[in-house]
């Protein structure tokens, strides 16, 4: 599993300012949130360049969707090997390497729009996703244990809210530099076959928007290489192994139900964000171009970033479970309405359901880990594995191909029903089997 490498020696704390953090280790944060917004970004491009993808190479929903899904598959290569890099090199030179193999992957999009290719597209973008596998397993922990403990969630807050600001502005970038100057962006839907000279043109559309990117990541981890950045050695805590044998995760019901959660919802987010422009731009829906339906996916990730801020607030005062299976059952309802609606009611109730999507990941893994004791590292990293869900957002692709992409969100609606068991059932940390049940201090991680 992609766990952290054990710290050699914890670091020596600055003294804190009179607001919490010591100057070094805010320097480093502001630092290292520009890390959070660029992996945001580059992911949530993918949704802009799926439909153009489409057009170019002339592919199915399962052909577009297995895209997306190669991306989530390095999610799952990746993880481990990216464990024992930092164990080998550290934190600071391994967010280096992960900027330096993200840059290359960007640059083989140039070669892949030039013959044009649809394996070398793929290739590029598992060469992208895995140097963005890197920078989590890096940076994640990384953030947690500079600074103060105390302060710690607030630390992760923050750089968080920074990923989302990239989710967010990537569709604009996208929908400007790759839909709005090729054909298949600013055509109808049901418009004209596209012609062989205006496929060749599309697909080198996207050798200007990843050179830019490649050129910001190069930057970036030139300034991450020169910066000095508080060394960290096991910063982050182990149980001993003595320890951790006389506990089982599997003895957690929130921790066993709780990573097939993560499974599931990831299949229908990155199904929805996927699927977005095809199914907006369709005539019976908006009946709008590739480049006008990247705006509205703007919206999309904007809802996810404040459902994040107003989910934030109502958890001060409301059961986090609660908060979960409300969100739970207003994304099945606007699912179902997106499934059988026509028109701008179909559209905006498939835009709504981010707001509901926003809350789920960091609230599911919240709970999944609750109550773990000693055992915490260990079920993050299974919580982090179970990222890859994402990849079966091809089984979406194949429903779309055989029954239609507006029947195929009925994949969605059920894949929201089993968050809502797991936020009323299944999240709740009871210890099955002889195993004592955890202590209070263990409820506190």
């Amino acid at each position: 599993m992609a766990l952290p490498p054990p710290a050699e020696s914890i670091p020596t704390r600055p003294a804190a300012t009179p607001g919490g953090a010591a100057p070094v280790y805010r320097s480093a944060l502001t630092l290292l949130a520009t890390l959070f917004f660029m992996w945001g970004f580059i992911t949530v491009i993918n949704n802009t360049l799926l439909p153009h993808l489409r057009s170019v190479f002339d592919l199915n929903y399962t052909q577009t969707t297995l895209i997306e899904s190669v991306w989530f598959i390095a999610y799952f290569v990746a993880s481990i090997p990216s464990a024992k890099l930092i164990e080998r090199i550290g934190y600071q030179k391994s967010l280096v390497v992960g900027l330096m193999v993200m840059a290359a992957g960007a640059l083989m999009m140039i070669p892949a729009a030039r013959i044009p290719s649809y394996g070398v597209v793929l290739t590029a973008l598992f060469v992208v996703a895995s140097g963005i596998t890197l920078l989590q397993v890096a940076a994640n922990p990384y953030v947690a244990v500079i600074g103060s403990p105390e302060t710690a969630s607030s630390r992760l807050n923050l750089v968080q809210a920074f990923n989302s600001m990239g989710t967010t502005l990537a569709p604009l970038f996208g929908g400007y530099l790759i839909l709005s100057r090729s054909t298949s962006g600013t055509r109808l839907d049901g418009a004209a076959e596209m012609t062989m000279a205006e496929r060749l043109a599309d697909a080198q559309s996207v050798q200007l928007p990843y050179l830019i990117v490649a050129g910001v990541l190069v930057v970036l981890a030139i300034v991450i290489a020169r910066f000095n950045l508080p060394a960290l050695g096991t910063a982050t805590r182990r149980a001993a192994a003595e320890e951790r044998k006389h506990h089982s995760l599997w003895r957690h019901r929130n921790l066993v139900f709780g990573v097939p959660a993560i499974f599931i919802y990831l299949i229908a987010e990155i199904g929805v964000s996927n699927l977005f422009i095809n199914f907006v731009s369709a005539p019976e829906i908006g009946n709008i171009s590739h480049a006008t339906a990247s705006n509205y996916l703007f919206l999309l990730w904007g809802g996810m970033m404040v459902g994040r801020f107003a989910g934030s607030f109502l958890m001060r005062s409301i059961p986090a479970e609660r908060v979960l299976a409300g969100a739970a059952i207003g994304a099945f309802v606007v699912m179902i309405i997106t499934t059988f609606a026509t028109g701008p009611v179909a559209m905006w109730t498939l835009i709504s359901v981010g707001l509901f999507h926003s809350i789920m990941f960091p609230t599911i893994f919240t709970l999944g880990i609750r109550g773990l004791g000693p055992l915490t590292e260990e079920g993050s990293g299974l919580l982090i594995m179970a990222i890859a869900g994402g990849a079966l957002v091809i089984i979406q692709g194949w429903l779309a191909d055989l029954y239609g992409l507006q029947m195929s969100f009925l994949l969605t609606a059920a894949c929201e029903l089993y968050v809502l068991f797991y936020a009323l059932w299944g999240a709740r940390p009871v210890v099955s089997g002889s195993e004592p049940p955890p202590t209070d201090e263990q409820l506190a991680v």
